[in-house]
């Protein structure tokens, strides 16, 4: 993947739960992040007393952050929802040129901001709630 202008990574949320994706907000910061707990299988006959692993046998995650401002109420009130209800939606994040990440994920933490003479910003941080899938652009 060659270089990319950050704007262009899109976050959108499965609107109504039937696969409507909208995108989330003005985001002006976001970040993606994959993760993998490793399985310690290491023996005292382990090569050189080297740790071994097992491969495949760990919890996969992803989480997600972003920040920026809602572009209309309705964004607003869609993640707002989806937060204070506890639901895990489907959400989408779009990096041009290389794919999509598809899957739940459950909104952890909203926070709002604001100076008085600036908007309302917000940030909000996701953790994967299920299996994703990756679609290659």
């Amino acid at each position: 993947m060659g270089a990319q202008k950050g704007r262009d990574l899109v976050l959108k949320i499965d609107s109504d739960g039937l696969g409507t994706f909208q995108t989330v907000a003005g985001l002006r910061t976001r970040s993606l992040s994959f993760n993998a707990e490793a399985v310690d299988i290491t023996h005292g006959e382990s090569a050189g007393r080297w740790r071994e692993l097992l491969a495949g046998a760990g919890v996969r995650r992803a989480s997600l952050s972003g920040a920026g401002i809602f572009k209309d109420g309705a964004s607003d009130e869609l993640v707002r929802s989806v937060f204070f209800d506890g639901l895990s939606r489907d959400w989408q994040v779009v990096i041009p040129d290389f794919g999509t990440v598809q899957g739940a994920f459950q909104v952890v933490a909203l926070d709002y901001a604001g100076s008085h003479d600036g908007a309302v910003t917000f940030e909000i941080a996701l953790e994967s709630a299920g299996e994703l899938t990756f679609t290659a652009a």
